[in-house]
């Protein structure tokens, strides 16, 4: 099967000529057919299947000969990076067209999304939160909306976004609307809103057990706690790693393994919650031009994240559910291509990989890196455990008390003596 297989308009067609895209993906090829006729469609799709084509497509498709000059399409996205990501193929796949579009997300100018939503941009991408934000303002409407899409579904209701979703469903019109839900899992309470916003939805691959793809080769590293940064520095020299992205289970630790990292001779860069989004946009910059080898992320911050031919993907901590591992890997191995997953494991942490093994369906290798030192000690510890860094942080604060009263009683003392 081509993409010729959809009859779809010419000038998309050629946007796909020009990205080199010829096959569609198994999801593109079983979403776009309905999206183009109008139906509403619950997908459970993996990471890197290609469900952005899927659903950006028929939404083009649909919109080439409607009216401009005002909102026809809401994409609602979990993270800042995924709506970029979303807005960039949007781009791609109009280059020939006169569909319009903006993506609206926090951590940057409300400014020239203001302007966007003036003008009323065919196509909208956006975060919850801040398109919120925007629909206080008079100037945001959505009472054009034809379509609505929500991707990474799951991810969304995870980060609480259920109450702003349904606050931005009353924003939109009573009328008969085309809805596409995407999710890579399918929980309970993704079950229950697909029921509420889709109206007798093709549905595809919902019964499919959730999976990494078959592209990527998986083995776990058992390596004592203390000795994961250095295990993973020797990992990163001496094999052929162009890039490699490495998760942590906290923005604390991911800013702790990017300094380690650093001293260890490793160009790294950190992306998550606390960093601001020029510092996100430039770290994930330097990480797809190739000038920095490695980039930690925790598990939020790195929607969105997708790099042609990443080569590596590392839980540097063991996730606490197989639903979080397969999103991790699925950043490698993309579009049919192949990648490897590693994940250090730590005793402490071998019951939560023999979970996500059986919800996987894959018995993960346990290898060893030779020559390493496994009964090393480190110079310097990776992370400061919470009390430690309480205590610290309030002897600092004494210290810093008592050295204020002792100033205050010098000068006490001087005003004395001048007097």
């Amino acid at each position: 099967m081509s993409f010729e297989t959809f009859s779809l308009h010419a000038d998309l067609r050629r946007a796909l000529a020009a990205l080199g895209f010829t096959t569609p993906t198994p999801i593109q090829r079983d979403a776009i057919p309905p999206g183009c006729a109008g139906r509403d469609v619950l997908a459970c799709a993996m990471t890197g299947s290609g469900k952005t084509a899927a659903f950006l497509l028929p939404i083009l498709q649909r919109l080439l000969g409607a009216p401009r000059g005002a909102t026809r399409a809401l994409v609602l996205a979990p993270t800042r990076e995924l709506a970029a990501q979303i807005e960039e193929h949007r781009r791609a796949l109009a280059r020939f067209t006169r569909v319009g579009g903006a993506a609206v997300y926090g951590g940057v100018a409300m400014g020239p999304q203001e302007a966007a939503l003036r003008r009323g941009v065919d196509i909208l991408v956006a975060t919850p939160g801040r398109l919120l934000d925007h629909l206080q303002r008079p100037y945001a409407r959505l009472d054009a909306v034809e379509v609505l899409v929500l991707d990474e579904a799951d991810r969304m209701l995870d980060m609480g976004f259920l109450p702003d979703i349904r606050r931005i469903l009353r924003a939109l019109p009573a009328t008969r609307r085309q809805t596409l839900l995407f999710s890579a899992t399918l929980p309970p309470a993704i079950t229950a809103l697909a029921r509420e916003l889709l109206r007798d939805p093709v549905t595809i691959d919902v019964e499919r057990a959730a999976a990494p793809a078959v592209g990527i080769s998986h083995a776990a590293y058992p390596v004592g706690s203390e000795l994961k940064l250095p295990l993973l520095a020797a990992l990163l020299r001496g094999r052929e790693v162009r890039s490699a992205l490495v998760f942590t289970r906290t923005k604390h630790r991911a800013n702790r393994l990017a300094e380690g990292l650093g001293r260890h001779g490793v160009a790294a860069d950190r992306i998550h919650g606390n960093r601001s989004q020029a510092q996100r946009t430039q770290a994930l910059a330097a990480f797809k031009a190739g000038t920095c080898q490695v980039l930690v992320a925790t598990d939020i911050a790195a929607r969105g994240i997708d790099v042609t031919g990443l080569s590596h993907v590392v839980n540097f901590d063991v996730p606490h559910s197989p639903e979080d591992y397969i999103h991790r890997v699925g950043r490698t191995a993309r579009a049919g291509a192949v990648g490897d997953a590693i994940t250090l494991v730590a005793p402490d942490e071998e019951a939560d990989l023999r979970v996500i093994e059986r919800a996987v369906g894959t018995r993960m290798p346990r290898v060893t890196l030779p020559g390493f030192d496994y009964a090393a000690r480190p110079a310097q510890r990776l992370e400061v455990p919470l009390a430690e860094r309480i205590a610290a942080i309030r002897a600092r604060r004494a210290t810093e008390r008592a050295r204020a009263a002792e100033r205050a009683r010098s000068r006490q003392g001087r005003v004395s003596v001048t007097r």
